[in-house]
């Protein structure tokens, strides 16, 4: 039975969409002083918390952990078995809460932030008009700003017979209950390289079908290479420069069947598409502050929409930095932003570097892809650093030269690159592929974004022997 509710408040802000951006942006405003609404539609914390980052990672560590033991005098003999896929995906579970928000809900309620469910749309400047899910209607006003924080949702191709087949997308992907078969993953990014790794260690036989000439095309190519290399050692189906043309699945339960350009085809019982993101924008009501629906939103570093003082769009909807950490990272500069405005405070700090500027988007974006072996990177590659029309060194290193890298596993494979600005002698970008090789990020990004001239990075010494000592080696190679 529904009812029928109207009721109207005012807020110095409200959020639509509550994932981790929404969450941050309120957090950051709260605590500069001012009242704050949130509006979700699903569950209050995001795509993140229960369908990607989350559940993704708790397949995968399993996986990776298994894979570094096997690879440990003394242990890999004791870790040859299957994994538990049941105990896998009951862990995974558990780490969603299984799918229910409620210790979200009283996070919220700890900061005073006001939660409406229901869908949130826009009703003109600085309006927000919440449909609930038992007919109830709340309408909001914003004293200051309206934050839209709604993400993105998956891209599908518009394939012959797609729509019919049922394909999973990463939702799928990361809550399945059950170990497919035979699993076909269309897309070589990060989702298609992390699910294909998943899956197969829990037991599927793995296709993957890259467009492209290559994995993980958005970063320095070696990482693709060393990725493709270790899925193809484990029994992935690794093709690249092939091209769907339709799937087919009678009845939309059975097996599903891939067909390719050029007539050959690959069978499967699910087929996971991987192939892009599109914005949450297409509802919300952006018609009625004059923009168009369905549009990533033009944004400047402090998260404002153009031509807008009061609506801000804060993570991947903006299309900056399609990734949780940046987009959090983007909501507490945009909080910081719409407290100091609200405030009155005469000029902003947007320089580069800013406390009001989201330079990270443009310089040092941070991205781990949790395969086997890790990929990761900051800054610019080097094929973006020439573009940009900076004068660069790119220095390379064979990680198995590192000692810490022998220790941490036998038969260690891995690369690891920086990206040397020689006018200024600072590092404009780094990248490494190898086991493990995600926790050298951190000290990468503080290297970027603390543009630390070369000459003082000679006097950072990594402890031995570590995998961090790559970073000495690199020194080395560059020096001469």
């Amino acid at each position: 039975m529904t009812r029928t509710v109207e009721d109207e408040h005012a807020y110095d802000v409200v959020v639509i969409g509550a994932g981790p951006v929404g969450e941050n942006v309120v957090d950051r405003v709260r605590a500069g002083g001012l009242t704050a609404a949130i509006v979700e539609g699903e569950l209050i914390g995001g795509e993140c918390s229960y369908w990607a980052c989350m559940p993704s990672k708790a397949l995968l560590r399993p996986a990776i952990a298994r894979s570094d033991a096997r690879k440990v005098a003394g242990l890999r003999e004791s870790v040859y078995g299957p994994l538990d896929a049941m105990e896998v995906l009951a862990h995974r579970d558990e780490v969603v809460g299984h799918w229910k928000d409620d210790g979200q809900v009283d996070w919220l309620d700890s900061i005073g932030v006001r939660a409406y469910r229901g869908h949130g749309r826009l009703h003109g400047p600085r309006r927000v008009e919440v449909a609930g899910p038992e007919g109830e209607r709340h309408v909001l006003t914003a004293r200051h700003a309206v934050a839209v924080c709604t993400g993105t949702r998956p891209l599908l191709p518009e394939l012959p017979g797609l729509p019919a087949a049922h394909p999973w997308t990463s939702r799928e992907a990361t809550s399945s209950d059950r170990v497919p078969e035979r699993l076909v993953v269309v897309g070589g990014g990060v989702v298609g390289v992390e699910m294909a790794t998943a899956w197969q260690a829990l037991g599927s036989k793995v296709t993957l079908l890259v467009r492209g000439g290559g994995l993980l095309p958005r970063m320095e190519p070696f990482l693709g290479e060393h990725v493709a290399a270790a899925l193809t050692t484990r029994g992935v189906d690794v093709r690249t420069g092939v091209a769907v043309s339709a799937v087919v699945r009678d009845g939309g339960t059975g097996p599903v069947t891939v067909v390719l350009e050029g007539g050959d085809h690959v069978e499967g019982d699910e087929v996971l598409f991987a192939t892009g993101r599109k914005p949450r924008t297409e509802d919300i009501g952006l018609e009625t502050v004059g923009l168009t629906p369905g549009s990533w939103l033009d944004v400047d570093d402090t998260l404002r929409v153009t031509g807008s003082d009061w609506l801000y769009a804060v993570g991947d909807v903006n299309h900056r930095a399609l990734m949780t950490h940046q987009g959090k990272y983007q909501a507490r500069i945009a909080g910081a932003a719409i407290a100091a405005r609200a405030r009155g405070d005469a000029s902003l700090d947007t320089g580069r570097w800013g406390a009001h500027a989201a330079t990270a988007d443009h310089a040092a974006v941070t991205q781990v892809v949790f395969s086997d072996p890790e990929a990761a990177a900051v800054g610019l590659t080097l094929a973006e650093a020439e573009r940009a029309g900076h004068r660069v060194r790119a220095v390379d290193l064979d990680m198995r030269s590192v000692a810490g890298a022998g220790l941490y596993a036998q038969g260690y494979r891995g690369h690891a690159r920086m990206v040397v600005d020689l006018d200024r002698e600072v590092v404009l970008g780094a990248a490494f592929v190898g086991p493990g090789i995600g926790e050298l990020l951190h000290s990468a990004t503080i290297a970027v974004t603390g543009e630390v001239p070369i000459a003082r990075l000679w006097h950072a010494v990594p402890a031995y022997p570590t995998l961090s000592e790559a970073w000495l080696r690199l020194l080395e190679a560059y020096r001469g």
